[in-house]
């Protein structure tokens, strides 16, 4: 589509009373990002309240018209897709706005492949639309649906504003609060004595309201109230903010468990606590893939958040529950037993999906996963889902299926990783919460039982049969570009970096993606193909993950010369002072990160000094070039051994690569968060839940 230009939905697509809105970019850089965000607006172009606005703070609906489904890596840069039902929308909500916004210094002319894409609710793209224009703004309304004599339809908007989501926010009826405002509102509202909680922490990268991302783009945050409505407003001027009012924000907590157990009761160590969902030695892998799969139908049923964190992606409704297990379905000659069914009811409506579970990395059976295809086709349902160890890849489909596009009903594949279910347990129970305590024991069973080691569900765990050949290859040198087996350790080394971020970003509440440095459009087959002949040059496995309030990325390479693994960060020289001064607030932020850390002084064209950190301590000044050229930054780097065997095992290389992440963020990276770095953006995410 072009700028401005809107369509029907209904003549694009039979299946258009939900879709998926996505939001990609790329960036060469590797350090490009943003945040979407969805307003509901009334015929006056104007939101009705708080709960209107959408964003990582607010993702979803109480009555599951959106849901924000989270970001997502893709082979050139990252995607951010939002669930929006259009059948379920209020009849008062004429338009639904998608937007974006850029946070501290930067703007969307940093990024490269800014695209809009709707799809209905089997996955089937529908339209798209590409922004090219972009250069100084930091916050985008990339389109609109709206409705027209009661059907939906979507404009390309393409609207920037230089004055960021806090301008935006202001055109669409929201009211600015600054963040000293924010803070004096917090002090204030905790002594007013009507019981509630205070929806913002006193801290300035917490401020009060939704619009809590306004306040890292150097902009006040915003709430709702009466301003005039702009259809489609300009860049060059945003409206002033309507006068500010000094009232605490309340809102209703949701329950998470405490990191700290309580202390046990028990006598002894041998002494093991009575579980929900006991791990006992399983006979055989069809009785373990029985028990995952009642296990985890059981929690999403139950655990109303969880289900629908799990079921949005894939199309489902925002509705009542149940899920069954080893339901026989009539195919051919010989019924077929799919290891789970789940329903939502919506409306007197009924969204259905086939599941298919596999445990200890056992792949899937591609004629398996076709027959619940067909099945699903013949009696009209929605989905089907494959639940494995592995995790999928962009361009690199688990299993290959066949699709009769005689058949007017169009069934979607999607696929879901032990590991990605275990982050979503662990971000509701530990981080964003749920609605009552006894939903959070139960969450915590869920996912004390997938981490078990007789479980099954580990996750990615077996870097695959090419692995031990081409370390062997590598270490005597054998290993020639083009050979297939590198092309398998780069997918699988891939897999593995995926499956890190979802575990860290579980443990610290932060998104954590991979950086990829490729521009939009790229093949991912060519890209893993160049990936695997510099694996055969040099002998290394790279990449990068950005972390969310992390001062700069952090890089993980595997030597497979050495044996050796190297974490390390690049942050910026700290503001003011002498270049000494600048090495010893290093050092302090550093005081109990490991001795055997290893320093680099940045400097431009390289070649600045390194020590360790044990001996720089007393001798700072070692950190200083000698020839008096300007600082610029500093490298940090951990090294570790690496694990031989390709599993998980203790001395397994999946294990090392997690020991050495877990190690580097927890001792080195979550210190820096106190060094001065004017360059780096301050945190955007508020720590505050969203006002009632």
């Amino acid at each position: 589509m072009s700028k401005g230009a809107n369509v029907g939905l209904t003549s694009l697509g039979e299946d258009t009373g939900s879709v998926t809105v996505s939001l990609s970019w790329s960036s060469t850089a590797g350090d490009g990002d943003a945040d979407v965000s969805v307003l509901l607006l009334g015929p006056d172009g104007k939101v009705r309240g708080d709960e209107d606005f959408y964003f990582y703070n607010h993702p979803s609906a109480a009555d599951g018209t959106v849901h924000l489904l989270g970001k997502s890596p893709t082979d050139d840069g990252s995607e951010d897709r939002i669930g929006v039902d259009l059948a379920a929308m209020p009849a008062e909500v004429s338009r639904v706005v998608v937007a974006a916004s850029q946070y501290g210094t930067a703007t969307f002319g940093d990024l490269d492949g800014l695209r809009l894409t709707v799809s209905d609710r089997s996955g089937e793209p529908l339209l798209g639309f590409s922004i090219g224009d972009a250069s100084i703004e930091t916050a985008f309304v990339f389109g609109e649906l709206y409705r027209r004599e009661d059907a939906w339809k979507f404009r390309a908007v393409g609207q920037g504003y230089e004055s960021g989501l806090a301008g935006l926010a202001t055109d669409f009826g929201i009211d600015i609060v600054d963040d000293t405002d924010a803070e004096t509102e917090t002090e204030t509202g905790a002594g007013a004595g009507d019981g509630a909680d205070v929806a913002a922490a006193a801290s300035s990268t917490a401020p009060a309201g939704p619009v809590a991302a306004a306040a890292a783009t150097g902009e006040a945050p915003a709430r709702p109230v009466e301003a005039a409505p702009v259809p489609v407003p300009p860049i060059e001027a945003a409206p002033a903010a309507p006068a500010r009012k000094r009232t605490a924000r309340t809102a209703k907590k949701k329950v998470t468990l405490p990191k700290a157990e309580k202390k046990s009761l028990a006598e002894n160590d041998t002494w093991r606590p009575a579980r929900l969902f006991p791990v006992p030695s399983f006979r055989s892998d069809k009785e373990r893939e029985m028990r995952a799969t009642s296990v985890l139908l059981a929690a999403m049923t139950e655990v109303p958040e969880f289900g629908r964190r799990l079921t949005a992606g894939f199309g489902a409704p925002a509705g009542r529950m149940q899920a069954f297990t080893e339901v026989s379905l009539p195919h051919g000659d010989t019924p077929k037993r799919p290891d789970g069914v789940i329903r939502v009811e919506r409306a007197g409506k009924l969204w259905t999906a086939l599941l298919e579970t596999k445990t200890n990395g056992n792949p899937l059976k591609a004629e398996q996963v076709q027959n619940y295809v067909d099945i699903a086709a013949r009696r009209a349902y929605e989905a089907v889902i494959t639940l494995s160890n592995d995790v999928a890849l962009e361009g690199r489909p688990l299993v290959d299926v066949k699709r009769d596009a005689r058949r007017k009903h169009k069934v979607s594949l999607w696929h879901l990783s032990w590991a990605e279910v275990a982050h979503q347990a662990q971000m509701l129970i530990r981080h964003e919460g749920v609605s009552n305590e006894a939903h959070a024991w139960l969450l915590q069973e869920l996912l004390h039982y997938l981490q078990h080691e007789n479980s099954g569900c580990h996750g990615f765990q077996n870097m695959g049969p090419a692995w031990v050949p081409v370390r062997g290859a590598v270490d005597s040198e054998t290993l020639c570009q083009g050979d297939p087996r590198a092309v398998e350790v780069v997918e699988s080394w891939e897999r593995l970096i995926r499956q890190v971020c979802l575990r860290l970003g579980g443990e610290l509440g932060q998104k954590a993606l991979p950086v990829q440095r490729a521009r939009r459009g790229s093949d991912p087959g060519a890209r893993r193909a160049a990936l695997a002949d510099a694996l055969c040059e040099d002998g290394r496995l790279t990449a990068e993950l950005r972390v969310d309030g992390s001062p700069g990325v952090l890089a993980i390479t595997a030597d497979l010369r050495t044996g050796k693994l190297r974490t390390s960060i690049e942050v910026a020289s700290p503001a003011g002072g002498s270049p000494l001064i600048c090495a010893k607030r290093l050092l302090r932020v550093l005081t109990h990160a490991p001795a055997d850390l290893h320093v680099e002084t940045l400097v431009d064209g390289g070649g600045g000094p390194r020590s360790t950190l044990e001996r720089l301590r007393p001798e700072p000044a070692d950190l200083l070039p000698k020839d008096g050229a300007a600082i610029t930054g500093f490298r940090l780097s951990l090294f570790k051994g690496m694990g031989g065997a390709r599993g998980n095992a203790e001395s397994g290389f999946i294990r090392s690569v997690d020991d050495a992440v877990d190690r580097f963020h927890t001792t080195v990276v979550t210190h820096l968060v106190g060094l001065e770095r004017p360059s780096v953006p301050r945190s955007r995410r508020a720590e505050s839940p969203v006002p009632a």
